[in-house]
């Protein structure tokens, strides 16, 4: 059995705790995925047990650093069987850890790295009861936070009276309710979120929603949803590995000199100060690490040891893009 060794920082849901570093499974649990050289970080074995293994190894070292809070959804592959097989197999304590899911999204890929569709959104009624059984039977006991996979405006889900019902009735039986943004309208989506309740009660504890030193627009939006009570998640704090040094493209070179000098400051990897930022916002609970790898999880850890300053607050206006540009560019990064 691995013991906790923790203080209990991580059981953030529904607290307003210091921020901390997570892991989130979405380039572990599928073979293909978007972050700049993920082909790199899977190697040529990508079958499922391959796939399971490198997952274990990388939960096995966040475990070990400390970390437990842990996010996954439907569509992150295997990741919620993987996820709900480390913790079986480790005999993890299930108060020890907090685990998130999302449900809206249905894995399409069939285990693919080129497939025509990696995943189909529905955020219906109909998938939610299909997908929560799924999540139960992967995550049994330990599902903390049950998310809506992205929701957006256009997607109808903060309209549908019958979805919100049953995510009511989930939260009615212990388990936390949120949702995840994105997109340019991640603050119009936020602030409609806010206002939902059933039977006049709130219906959401959490939002999880892109923050970066790109695209910081959600900020003010997510300050006022940490006023109002709720847990705030950040989530692609490295920008998908554009805030890493795998970032080379010529259109990024003066921002990248920027984060070379910063980070040459701090005696630390740009990704290393990309999460730094994150975690210094003070309406964030948890920065969620991206890692695909145990040597991408220890540098991405070094973020906690930077002692974020005003000089480097300062350069995060010259390092933001317009939001429409910035997700145009995520729109355009490749499965790999």
């Amino acid at each position: 059995m691995l013991q906790p060794t923790r203080s209990p920082l991580h059981r953030v849901i529904g607290q307003q705790s210091p921020s901390v570093l997570g892991l989130g499974l979405a380039a572990l649990g599928r073979p293909g995925y978007i972050n700049l050289g993920h082909g790199e970080d899977t190697g040529t074995d990508r079958s499922i047990e391959a796939m399971r293994e490198r997952a274990f190894a990388v939960l096995d070292a966040a475990w070990r650093a400390g970390i437990g809070y842990f996010d996954t959804a439907r569509s992150y592959g295997r990741g919620e069987a993987f996820l709900g097989d480390w913790l079986g197999s480790r005999e993890v304590p299930a108060d020890s850890v907090t685990i998130a899911s999302k449900w809206g999204y249905t894995y399409t890929a069939d285990w693919q790295i080129e497939a025509e569709q990696h995943e189909v959104k529905d955020h219906s009624l109909a998938v939610l009861q299909r997908q929560w059984l799924e999540t139960q039977s992967n995550l049994g006991g330990y599902l903390d936070l049950y998310q809506i996979h992205s929701a957006t405006l256009d997607s109808g889900v903060l309209d549908d009276r019958a979805v919100h019902a049953e995510l009511a009735r989930l939260k009615g039986s212990g388990t936390r309710i949120g949702l995840t943004l994105s997109g340019p309208q991640q603050a119009v989506t936020l602030e409609k979120a806010l206002t939902l309740q059933v039977d006049g009660v709130r219906l959401f504890d959490a939002v999880q929603a892109t923050w970066n030193l790109l695209e910081p627009s959600s900020g003010a939006a997510l300050d006022a949803a940490h006023r109002a009570g709720l847990t705030v998640i950040i989530k692609e704090a490295l920008a998908n590995g554009r805030l890493t040094a795998r970032n080379q493209a010529a259109t990024f070179q003066a921002r990248r000199q920027r984060l070379e000098t910063l980070a040459g400051r701090f005696n630390a990897s740009v990704d290393a100060v990309a999460l730094a930022a994150a975690l210094t916002r003070p309406w964030a609970s948890v920065v969620l690490s991206g890692a695909a790898t145990e040597a991408q999880l220890q540098s991405n850890l070094n973020a906690a040891a930077i002692a974020w300053d005003d000089e480097a607050e300062a350069l995060i206006g010259a390092l933001a893009e317009e939001p429409t540009l910035y997700w145009q560019t995520r729109a355009e990064l490749v499965w790999n």
